[in-house]
């Protein structure tokens, strides 16, 4: 029997997002959201959460609003990424 996914942790929303904006440069929320896979008010509330916790800075360009990685963001994203190679080698997701 197939087990069912379980839901996204908060953590790897975090780095999904963090990650998207990596890979992007400078991210716009539209690319964030089909990129993270999330609906808008929980992506809203992720990027501005990231943006309090200094991982991402928001900009402004006109009218339009993107969002890039601090070295905060960068440093988290590289630690994460240790922690979950480490954690994998229990057995464990996180």
């Amino acid at each position: 029997m197939v087990q069912p996914e379980k839901p996204r942790s908060t953590l790897k929303t975090y780095l999904d997002i963090l990650v998207t904006v990596r890979d992007e440069g400078r991210a716009k929320p539209t690319r964030i959201l089909q990129r993270a896979n999330l609906a808008y008010d929980r992506m809203d509330r992720h990027l501005q959460e990231l943006v309090n916790k200094q991982l991402l800075e928001e900009r402004q360009d006109g009218d339009s609003r993107y969002y890039v990685l601090t070295s905060k963001g960068l440093e988290f994203i590289e630690n994460l990424r240790k922690t979950e190679a480490f954690v994998r080698g229990f057995g464990i997701a996180l």
